[in-house]
């Protein structure tokens, strides 16, 4: 999942802020050079000694999905939720995690939906009402949500999703054109590369 931006590395810190921007960054770092489950238990550790950190309860939650974990993401992002219940992002990340596993799909297109009314702008948020859309069979609702959240920012796993919708309805030259949009700005997504596996489309 792609719904946090990288912090950045800084000086020496001191105030529990700083501490925490931190560990996100030394986690990012982790993740890039491929040790991903360093990455998940240096935020696992560091959430046990502030468990009602938002920050890292949700960086800890997307990190544990990307790991197989989706209990645990379940599980920090329930909590994130008690504490900020207007947490667009988290809400989201609830929400889509369902629809991606394409299970209790009524409540993952509440959660993504309240999400959207929190950020009614955010394409990525756009792209997960689209996405639950699609796994509830509503694909004329799906390609509407997902062509306006790749207008608005064409992201590759947004091109995967709306390609995956035109390639249902049967317009596989719109799929096609969306995914070489989408690869172009990333070559080797996973997401892409997997959606055209499963579909049996190339490129």
């Amino acid at each position: 999942m792609k719904r946090l931006a990288p912090s950045g590395l800084g000086a020496p810190c001191s105030t529990p802020a700083e501490k925490t921007q931190l560990i996100l960054a030394e986690a990012q770092l982790l993740r890039e050079a491929g040790r991903s489950d360093e990455a998940y238990a240096l935020l696992e550790t560091s959430l046990a000694k502030q468990p009602d950190n938002p920050e890292l309860l949700y960086e800890t939650a997307l990190t544990a999905e990307r790991q197989g974990k989706p209990q645990v993401l379940e599980k920090h992002l329930k909590h994130l939720l008690k504490l900020k219940p207007d947490h667009a992002h988290a809400l989201n990340a609830l929400g889509y995690s369902l629809a991606e596993r394409n299970t209790r799909l009524a409540e993952a297109h509440k959660l993504i939906s309240q999400a959207l009314a929190l950020a009614p702008q955010d394409p990525f948020i756009m792209d997960s009402l689209g996405w639950v859309e699609f796994r509830l069979g509503n694909k004329a609702d799906a390609r509407k949500h997902l062509e306006a959240a790749f207008k608005t920012r064409p992201d590759v796993e947004i091109a995967a999703h709306l390609g995956e919708v035109l390639w249902s309805m049967g317009d596989k030259d719109g799929a096609t054109r969306v995914w070489k949009e989408g690869q172009r700005a990333s070559p080797d997504n996973d997401t892409l590369k997997e959606t055209l596996k499963r579909l049996g489309a190339s490129l």
